[in-house]
């Protein structure tokens, strides 16, 4: 029997959210049966394009969608779908989903699905004024408003990480199934010795550690984090700051931690694949996000045991336990250090029962994406 191949749609399969969700569904799945190929909008070699490749996936490449004249992008997607037959086509795109998915559609692809993974604040020139946002962004965001109102056009079924996502992107009278943004609970659960020896890498020993993992883009909001850290620094000097991850702000907020007078405290790590590992050695994890859909970092940190400081912003779907506690973006950068400082780090909890009883661990989700992938198969 032929192995059932689904087309999964992303920019770039570098570590995010999303990608690193679909990517612990696509290691648990039965690849006898199902096999993911991946169809990016970026040529550049990705993070996780080898791995892909191991488990028996392709990968196609094609030049990025300009979303204001994106007729050039509709030919090479017309291309593309004339050369390669699918029954499903599973967009990860958020709003640019109603590009890939409306020339899936031309071609009659049963299985169109556009899947939700972000929230996105409302549009507002008072962030934009006050430096939260840049002027190109509050233009990004803009764009994006109007394409949502496109999606469900095109699509046949709609997937969402959360109530929250999935009302943004689709609107409260669409449904939408939601797909947990589930982990391998297994790995997280607190290692004394892992952390011990990644300390050791970075040449920590008996400091507090301040964690955070994320895309160097204003979504994620840097460069309050590093002002928290910098308050958290007069409370406590013996402190260290890790931030995993990469992007295009990355070199702005190094600058920052110079201007700072912080960049002895603060290790820039750039993407990293052995998140479990560096969850173990933090002390604490720091997530001041402007916007998200359900974040995946905050489950992990969770299954890791880690004590939690996210914004209010973010949808509250995500507090599976008592070590989040959420602040707002309103509140002072000492005020968020003052909260942090207090934590015992003393005792670390083993959270993988929870993890399951909620819902978000791997191996029971990815049945259900199988089942539901093959169900699209008979019909």
């Amino acid at each position: 029997m032929a192995v059932f191949r689904v087309l999964q749609v992303f920019t770039i399969m570098n570590r995010g959210g999303a990608e690193s969700m679909i990517l612990n569904y696509y290691r648990n799945i039965n690849r006898e049966k199902i096999q993911f190929d991946f169809l990016v909008f970026r040529k550049e070699k990705a993070i996780f394009d080898d791995e892909i490749e191991s488990l028996g996936g392709k990968i196609y490449k094609i030049n990025a969608i300009n979303p204001l004249f994106p007729g050039k992008g509709y030919t090479e997607l017309r291309n593309f779908f004339k050369q390669h037959n699918y029954t499903v086509v599973h967009s990860h795109l958020n709003t640019f989903s109603c590009f890939p998915l409306k020339i899936a559609k031309e071609f009659n692809i049963p299985c169109r699905i556009a899947h939700a993974h972000i929230a996105m604040s409302k549009l507002s020139i008072t962030s934009i004024i006050t430096g939260k946002e840049s002027f190109s962004e509050g233009v990004k965001k803009s764009i994006k408003f109007q394409l949502k109102k496109r999606i469900t056009r095109y699509t046949t079924h709609h997937f969402s990480c959360g109530e929250k996502a999935g009302e943004w992107l689709f609107g409260k009278q669409t449904p939408f199934l939601t797909m947990n943004n589930a982990i391998d609970s297994e790995l997280f659960v607190y290692n004394p010795e892992q952390a011990s020896e990644y300390r050791k890498k970075l040449a920590i020993k008996d400091e507090f550690v301040i964690g955070h993992v994320g895309r160097f883009d204003s979504q994620k909001n840097h460069m309050f984090l590093l002002h928290i850290f910098a308050s958290l620094l007069t409370l406590n000097p013996n402190s260290k700051l890790v931030l995993i991850g990469d992007g295009p702000l990355r070199s702005i907020i190094e600058k920052e931690a110079i201007n700072l007078s912080i960049e002895d405290k603060v290790k820039f790590l750039g993407v990293q694949t052995d998140i479990p590992q560096w969850c173990h050695m933090m002390d604490a994890f720091v997530f001041p996000s402007l916007y998200e859909g359900l974040p995946v970092t905050l489950i992990e940190a969770q299954a890791a045991g880690l004590k939690v400081f996210a914004a209010d912003t973010i949808t509250d779907e995500v507090c599976l336990s008592d070590l989040i506690e959420f602040i707002s973006l309103d509140k002072s950068a000492k005020y968020w250090a003052e909260k942090i400082v207090q934590i015992d780090t003393t005792t670390r909890k083993n959270m993988q029962s929870l993890i399951c009883d909620e819902g978000y661990d791997i191996k029971s989700n990815a049945i259900k994406m199988q089942e539901f992938y093959l169900q699209q198969k008979h019909t």
